[in-house]
C-alpha cells in the first residue's frame, strides 16, 4: 500500500515514526509548505507529549509543497492527513474524491455537518475513511475497554476521565478557535470519543468551566448523563503556557473492580472488590502503530473500520461541541442530538 503523509508537524512526525515499523506500508510521498521539513529535518517539531524531534530520511520519497499536489499523484493509494483541524474536512474530501483511502487526524472536522459530508462521500467513492482517534488503540485504554466488555466486572457505576496540558506554544494555529475549535474541543474530544466507545451516546450533557484563551486557560468539567450509569465525568483542558505538564487519567468503578490509570507513568491498576490489587495486563503494541496498522488492514481488505468507525468520530465532534456549548449554560442540562 502506497501512502502519502500530508503535514509534517507534531502528528505528522509521530505518524511517520510509527509507519516505519509497519513493513507492509510504503511511504512514497510527503507534503509540507515548510522547505526545511521537506528535507526530512523535523528536529524542531514538538508537541504536548514532549520528546525530541528527529531528522528522517526522505530521500526515496516524493516531496510536495501542497496537499493538492500530493492528492493528485495517481501512484498514491491512501493519505494520512496531519494538518491543522481547520483544513481536515476540505483536504479529506478532496482526497476521497480523488479515489484515495483517508486517515485524518482528530478532530474529524470543525462541524457535524462537515463530518456527515465526509462519511457520505466515502460511501459514494467506496473508500475507507477513518479518523485517528488514537485513544482507542493506546494500550491502557484498549485493555480497560476489553475488561469492561468482557462482562466479568459487572456494571459501570462511575467513570472519570481527565486530560490536561499547557496552553499550546508549539503550534500557533491551536490557539485560534477558527482553526482548532479551542482547547476543550481539540483536547477532550479524545475522552468524549472513548466514552462513546464504552457507553454510547449520552442523553444529556451539563458542564461548567472557564475560557480565557489569551491568558492560556480553557477548562471544563462536564457530566455526561446516561440512563444506566450514575456518574460519567470528562474534565480538563489547557492551563498556563509552557511549564504545565501533560497528563491523562481515568478512574472507572464497576461492581467488581475499580480501574485506575495515570499518565505519567502509564500503568493501570485494578483494585478488586475482594480488597486485592493487581496491574491490568496491557497490549504491547504502541498505540500509534496499532492505529495505523489497523487503518492499513481496512484498506487492504476493504472492511469498514469497526474498531474506530467514522460515524463515532462524527458523533464525538458533535458531542464535544455540545459539551463546550453547555459550559456557557453553567450546569444546565443540554440534550444530545445526532
Amino acid at each position: 500500500m502506497r501512502i502519502g503523509v500530508i503535514g509534517l508537524g507534531f502528528m505528522g512526525s509521530t505518524h511517520l515514526k510509527a509507519w516505519r515499523d509497519i513493513r507492509r506500508a510504503e511511504i512514497t510521498a510527503v507534503s509540507s509548505n515548510n522547505e526545511k521539513k521537506l528535507t526530512g529535518d523535523l528536529s524542531e517539531v514538538g508537541g504536548n507529549l514532549g520528546g525530541a524531534g528527529e531528522k528522517l530520511d526522505f530521500s526515496k520519497m516524493k516531496k510536495y509543497r501542497t496537499a493538492e499536489a500530493l492528492i493528485a499523484d495517481s501512484d498514491i493509494d491512501a493519505v494520512d492527513i496531519c494538518l491543522p483541524t481547520g483544513l481536515h474536512a476540505a483536504t479529506a474530501l478532496a482526497a476521497l474524491q480523488a479515489g484515495k483511502h483517508v486517515l485524518v487526524e482528530k478532530p474529524m472536522a470543525l462541524s457535524g455537518q462537515e463530518c456527515d459530508h465526509l462519511i457520505a462521500e466515502a460511501t459514494r467513492q467506496r473508500r475507507i475513511l477513518m479518523v485517528a482517534q488514537v485513544l482507542r488503540f493506546i494500550p491502557a485504554y484498549r485493555a480497560v475497554a476489553d475488561a469492561l466488555g468482557s462482562g466479568e466486572y459487572g456494571k459501570v457505576r462511575a467513570a472519570l476521565f481527565r486530560r490536561r496540558c499547557a496552553a499550546p506554544a508549539w503550534s500557533a494555529w491551536l490557539a485560534e478557535p477558527s482553526q482548532s475549535g479551542g482547547g476543550v474541543f481539540d483536547l477532550l474530544i479524545h475522552d468524549v470519543d472513548f466514552c462513546l466507545k464504552l457507553f454510547g451516546r449520552p442523553e444529556f450533557v451539563s458542564a461548567t468551566g472557564y475560557e480565557d484563551l489569551a491568558g492560556g486557560i480553557d477548562s471544563v468539567t462536564a457530566n455526561l448523563h446516561y440512563a444506566d450509569i450514575p456518574s460519567v465525568v470528562v474534565t480538563g483542558g489547557w492551563h498556563h503556557k509552557k511549564s504545565y505538564p501533560f497528563s491523562m487519567q481515568y478512574t472507572i468503578v464497576t461492581d467488581g473492580a475499580t480501574f485506575e490509570f495515570n499518565f505519567p507513568p502509564g500503568d493501570v491498576t485494578m483494585y478488586r472488590a475482594d480488597g486485592e490489587a493487581e496491574p491490568l495486563k496491557l497490549p504491547e503494541q504502541d498505540g500509534f502503530e496499532a492505529e495505523l496498522d489497523y487503518f492499513l488492514q481496512c484498506c487492504e481488505t476493504g472492511a469498514k473500520p469497526a474498531l474506530c468507525p467514522p460515524e463515532d468520530s462524527a458523533t464525538a465532534v458533535k458531542l464535544t461541541l455540545t459539551m463546550a456549548a453547555a459550559r456557557e449554560k453553567n450546569g444546565e442540562k443540554v440534550e444530545c442530538h445526532n
